[in-house]
């Protein structure tokens, strides 16, 4: 039985699941028949895992986050998992087996990339308003950035260029929304034990000179949340399986798209996926982040006009119901305490993040056109240029300008030009798609759309922007089925030989 949702949209149920197989037809594998039986018995003569399933690394990725996390190595996974993924593209290119495609506005992407890099020229200069940092230092920190951002590019090609044998839409949007789940379950328990945290195996063997970075810290040390005093008391802010709390915010809520997607092929789902969508509600409203807040509603708005505009009044109803339902629960219970708590308390964040803010300004007008490569430290506070960190006060003064948002670090680090660039490839993509009125282009348009939402307040480098890619590569893959359907999967008929083989029709996997 389809949704509501799918019988507006012209999306039916099951249309997208399927098993990794070499060789298909129309995805530059060999034509179904003698030719793809011997290629796919030679890969699995070969015993070559990446071969006959191609896209194990998003899937170890993915469904195994919570153990990258609790070994202290979930945003270097993005790094070694790209090895593998160069690999096979490497491969198939070599083979000539498939012809590798690239998503549109790649080339905008390319350029942001050569000016990231170029950025390494200015890395021992120092930035107006700035002290004097190691330039060893620096060097680290632009070389992990560097690595993950051709990571999540590597990402988003491997993703694009997969087939729905080796990996259906729906499989991928289902791997996001457990991301999501995992970051709901880590939320609540964040709630309960919000000052659990352990060493990581990582910790071991990490020299102890490259360990007193606050977010190496943060990595070695995994948390349920982040004890902060925002309301004047120490309370915990749900962060697990990520590192901080605004990580985990941003990226719950363009994962939760996902899980809605993922579970929108029954009534049963759906109803399931809103349950979970509600429950995420309450770590997204503990964890105090204002800006998490604003993309809620934003993504509310946004899709109560794309269903006006399309007249789907029924879809409509359901948003404004669930809308004042939230609402009447928030007032009868103590969360809306807490919002009005944090929308009391925010002098003091504004008074800091406009000062670094105004700073990233000003060293992005220095260099216009590849920034300074890193982030640079402020002289001083936003209160006086002579505090900063003492014996008693080692965290006083001295923020790093770039760090209160993805916007203000790339002014900083790749200057006006790297910036304009970054945001113009995703407002292509939000262009290029934006007519696309099927669950994975309502639900990929809205990550994008948030990754505008948030690049004046979380930065968005590795797991965000990662996840922010795949939603591009699902945008991307989706619109080349609508307008190339891939011919439908063949797979052995049960007590069949080698040759025998049936065609499993969308109704039949809709049924099952």
């Amino acid at each position: 039985m389809t949704t509501e949702l799918q019988r507006q949209s012209g999306w039916a149920s099951g249309d997208d699941w399927g098993r990794p197989a070499a060789g298909r037809a129309g995805a530059g594998g060999a034509p179904p028949g003698a030719d793809e039986r011997t290629s796919g018995d030679h890969a699995r003569r070969r015993g070559h895992l990446l071969a006959r399933y191609p896209a194990w690394p998003i899937v170890v990725l993915l469904a195994g986050y919570p153990i990258w996390w609790a070994l202290g190595i979930a945003d270097y996974m993005f790094i070694v998992l790209a090895v593998p993924m160069t690999m096979r593209l490497f491969a198939w290119r070599a083979e000539g087996r498939r012809l590798l495609r690239l998503p549109p506005g790649f080339s905008l992407w390319l350029l942001f990339l050569i000016c990231m890099l170029a950025g390494a020229a200015t890395l021992g200069l120092t930035a107006p308003g700035t002290i004097a940092s190691p330039l060893g230092n620096r060097i680290i920190s632009f070389g992990d950035r560097g690595a993950s951002y051709l990571a999540v590019t590597v990402l988003l090609v491997f993703a694009g260029n997969l087939t729905e044998f080796e990996m259906p839409r729906r499989r991928l949007a289902w791997l996001l929304g457990l991301v999501g789940i995992y970051a709901i379950i880590g939320g609540f328990a964040g709630i309960v034990m919000p000052r659990f945290q352990f060493t990581s195996p990582l910790a071991l063997v990490m020299p102890k000179s490259f360990q007193h970075n606050t977010l190496v810290q943060s990595m070695l040390h995994p948390g349920l949340s982040q004890v902060q005093g925002v309301l004047g008391e120490a309370e915990g802010r749900p962060k697990a399986p990520f590192d901080y709390t605004d990580s985990w915010g941003e990226s719950l809520t363009i994962l939760l798209p996902w899980l809605l997607v993922a579970w929108s092929a029954t009534r049963r789902q759906w109803r399931k996926a809103l349950v979970v969508t509600a429950l995420a509600l309450v770590p997204l409203i503990y964890s105090l982040d204002r800006g998490v807040w604003i993309g809620m509603a934003v993504s509310v708005c946004y899709l109560a006009l794309r269903f006006a505009a399309r007249g789907r009044l029924g879809l409509l109803t359901v948003i404004g119901s669930g809308v004042a339902v939230v609402g009447i629960l928030i007032l009868v219970s103590p969360l809306h305490s807490l919002i009005s708590g944090r929308i009391s308390s925010q002098q003091n964040s504004n008074t800091i993040r406009a000062s670094l803010n105004t700073l990233a300004v000003r060293d992005g007008l220095a260099s216009p056109l590849i920034g300074y490569g890193d982030e640079r430290h402020q002289q001083g506070s936003a209160a006086s240029i002579a505090v900063g960190p003492t014996a008693n006060c080692p965290t006083c003064g001295e923020a790093e300008a770039g760090s209160t948002g993805q916007f203000w670090l790339l002014l900083v680090c790749d200057g006006l030009l790297g910036t304009v660039l970054y945001f113009s490839f995703f407002a292509y993509g939000l262009w290029h798609y934006r007519r696309d009125m099927t669950p994975y282009g309502l639900a990929g348009v809205l990550v994008l759309l948030l990754s505008f939402v948030y690049m004046f307040t979380y930065e968005a480098v590795v797991a965000p922007l990662a996840f922010t890619m795949l939603a591009y590569a699902l945008l991307w893959r989706n619109d080349l089925q609508l307008r190339n359907p891939d011919p439908e999967p063949i797979e052995p008929a049960a007590g069949a030989g080698r040759g025998g083989s049936r065609r499993r029709t969308a109704t039949h996997r809709a049924r099952e």
